[in-house]
């Protein structure tokens, strides 16, 4: 037995600031200085200070309403070597991608789902869903169609 191989078996507890002398840091200022906007209390995080002319809000574009962020404006994507699971001849729908756990139900996004080129497809498939132009190329290169 070594002692530096020996596994640690204490840890220190965080120390916790602004609760009096007793508790390790504590007191007067609690590790914050003396004095200025950052010792006394929470701080916007859209503040950037005084010296930039338009802050980030003012420099961001307008939109009006709700749900105009970007994020998830695009379909969820799945590539078509997942869709190896299928047997020949099936219908790809979303149904049928739920039901082989391809995909969540949870996940589906609003906007739909498009299927994507990435892998090989080795069964001949009927597709029911948006695919890009590689992947309708690998599908019909196997046998199968799209009907979209």
């Amino acid at each position: 037995m070594e002692l530096n191989k020996l596994p640690i078996t204490t840890k220190r507890p965080k120390k916790r600031i602004g609760r009096g002398i007793g508790s390790g840091k504590g007191g007067h200022t609690v590790g914050r200085g003396s004095k200025g906007q950052k010792s006394r209390g929470h701080i916007s995080p859209f503040f950037e200070g005084t010296k930039i002319k338009k802050s980030l809000i003012k420099r961001l574009p307008l939109l009006r309403g709700k749900g105009k962020q970007t994020a998830g404006q695009r379909p969820s994507i799945i590539n078509l070597k997942f869709l190896n699971f299928f047997k020949a001849g099936e219908e790809v729908t979303i149904a049928a991608l739920v039901k082989h756990g391809i995909i969540l139900e949870k996940d589906i996004n609003p906007k739909g789902i498009k299927i994507l080129g990435d892998g090989e497809l080795s069964v001949a498939l009927t597709v029911k869903l948006p695919v890009s132009k590689g992947a309708r190329a690998k599908i019909e290169k196997a046998g199968g169609k799209v009907e979209n």
